[in-house]
């Protein structure tokens, strides 16, 4: 069954939001090699167990905000779906290279999702 797999957190001072959320929740982050300054965030459950994983980068724009992504086998599959259930799509399916296939969707009730597919051999 689809769930949520990641967070996207944008935030104005990368260095600030790092230092906040690691000292409040405990997460930890990793900057993945590129050029871009993205860290990958590693959450735990209150039993120890992994959570859910996520990542925070710099804001794109002034109203962007954190951004939950459903995993789901095919995002092509899902955005006909979401579609015809009346949802928009705002960003269409758009390869991570090395990491799978995102898109991001309206839905029916003005609330902005995400979803994502894994596949690493994404290019």
């Amino acid at each position: 069954m689809p769930t949520i797999v990641h967070f996207d957190l944008p935030t104005g001072d990368l260095a600030c939001a790092r230092k906040f959320s690691g000292e409040l929740f405990g997460w930890t982050f990793q900057c993945p090699p590129g050029p871009l300054e993205y860290y990958l965030v590693t959450t735990t459950g209150l039993d120890g167990s992994p959570g859910v994983r996520g990542g925070m980068g710099k804001r794109g724009a002034p109203d962007q905000r954190m951004m939950n992504y459903v995993g789901v086998p095919s995002v092509e599959q899902y955005l006909a779906k979401a579609k015809a259930l009346g949802a928009s799509v705002v960003m269409p399916r758009t390869t991570v290279p090395f990491f799978g296939y995102l898109a991001v969707c309206v839905d029916t009730e003005g609330n902005p999702f995400g979803l994502w597919e894994e596949d690493p051999s994404a290019r």
